[in-house]
């Protein structure tokens, strides 16, 4: 479980999602963000109990689609995979891309989607490799991260420019450069932001097969993947807003984490702590390949595909025990989507993992519903709270987009196309030439129809 559950917390990558997504949560509610990554950990909490259920149930190396597929049905599984698909294959080019970023600091003028390619091609190489070896190389990785995490916690919790009381009592925000009250709804609003920084925990289940007693560990690396992952966030974050020199400067800054660790700390340091998130993005990147290239696999393995493809998807290398093919297949479209335009892959990728919680929730509903999940060696508490908040909250986050014309409301958009797309090959190639093969290691084949 434990090599599981670092190559979990490498995917989500708690100091990328502190320099990367956080900056945009605090832009929108000011000190505000601390409240909006509680509310965020709360909802992560509700899903993170509908993720071990269904994980328990089928830890399977297809992850969600085919846990969908087995509750809900082989439509919306196979709805799920087409959204996973290509989710996954861009948001490994998103990620890459931020390694240049963090370079910087030492080669001005680095050329982003170069090194971003770069970046992915070594991973992938890497990827192919025995899963232990990978679980040891991200751990190393994973520690590095929660260093600089540490020293970023530590320069505000130890050093406070204000009370803790004033960030809880009192949040403030800036509007059209000034700053005051942060309002209920900007905190509310930065919260649909903030969830997906904590997104991730849920990918154990891609290592099923490779787990040790699987039913039960995988639940517990998924609640484990959370619990960290929320204190690796909201402690550094809540460091920021405390030790802040000035709030009105750190929300006006370009690059807010860079202020707060220069004006802390000095230039060095900062180089230092760059230095360590271009490693922890290196990291990142690594371990989605892990997890896409068995979700790749398990679509050969099922059949999804014409029967040369799917047969090559499902190859295992015969020393390394990896899905060698699918991986290499993998890294070679993410090192190619590199050179994509940015705003092109944050549009398609910013919120089908929506559609995907929500699928999820239905199915652990539905699952206890029809017995589909009674085998499950975990079962969440206060049934069906979970599920419920989850949907209200993913509602919510629904809304928050279709507010937004610049990404949002295009990237809805684009989640339906897709969707229906693969209902489309679903209904024209896999149901005429026959059922779609829903395949386990050793399980017999058990579906909702």
């Amino acid at each position: 479980m434990l090599g599981t559950l670092l190559i979990t917390l490498s995917a989500i990558s708690p100091a990328s999602s502190v320099f990367i997504i956080a900056p945009g949560v605090v832009a929108q509610a000011g000190s505000g963000a601390f409240w909006s990554f509680v509310i965020a950990a709360v909802v992560g909490v509700f899903m993170a109990f509908v993720y071990a259920e269904l994980a328990s149930a089928y830890p399977l190396s297809g992850g969600e689609y085919a846990i969908v597929a087995r509750t809900l049905g082989r439509l919306p599984g196979f709805v799920t995979l087409g959204l996973l698909l290509v989710t996954q294959l861009l948001i490994i080019a998103v990620i890459a891309l931020g390694v240049g970023t963090y370079l910087e600091v030492l080669i001005p003028g680095l050329p982003g989607p170069v090194v971003a390619a770069v970046t992915t091609a070594g991973a992938t190489v890497l990827a192919v490799f025995d899963i232990k070896l990978n679980a040891w190389i991200t751990g190393v990785f994973l520690a590095i991260e929660m260093v600089a995490l540490v020293v970023v916690s530590a320069l505000g919790l130890f050093d406070p420019a204000r009370p803790l009381g004033e960030l809880i009592s009192a949040p403030v925000a800036a509007v059209d450069g000034v700053v005051g009250p942060a309002a209920a709804g900007l905190v509310t609003a930065a919260a649909a932001v903030a969830i997906f920084s904590y997104n991730g925990y849920g990918s154990a289940v891609y290592f099923g097969e490779e787990t040790t007693n699987a039913h039960r560990g995988i639940a517990k690396a998924i609640l484990w993947a959370l619990g960290i992952t929320v204190v690796a966030e909201l402690v550094p974050v809540t460091a920021v807003l405390l030790g802040a020199p000035s709030l009105p400067e750190l929300f006006a800054a370009d690059n807010m984490m860079s202020y707060f660790v220069t004006a802390k700390a000095g230039s060095t340091v900062n180089t230092v702590i760059s230095l360590a998130i271009a490693l922890a993005i290196l990291n990142a990147v690594l371990a989605i390949i892990l997890i896409t290239a068995r979700m790749v696999f398990s679509t050969g393995r099922d059949a999804a595909w014409p029967g040369s493809i799917s047969r090559g998807l499902a190859a295992i290398h015969p020393r390394a025990g990896t899905p060698w093919i699918a991986t290499l297949a993998t890294g070679a479209f993410a090192t190619a989507l590199c050179f994509a335009d940015k705003d092109f892959l944050l549009v398609v990728t910013a919120t089908s993992i929506v559609a995907v919680y929500a699928a999820l929730c239905l199915a652990v509903m539905n699952g206890r519903r029809t017995g589909a999940t009674a085998h499950a060696a975990y079962r969440m508490p206060w049934f069906p709270v979970a599920p419920v908040v989850a949907l209200a909250a993913l509602a919510y986050v629904i809304w928050q987009n279709a507010l937004d014309p610049v990404i949002g409301r295009p990237s809805l958009a684009i989640t339906v196309g897709i969707g229906v797309a693969a209902a489309l090959y679903y209904a024209l190639v896999l149901r005429r030439r026959g059922r779609w093969e829903l395949r386990g290691p050793e399980e017999a084949e058990t579906t909702a129809g």
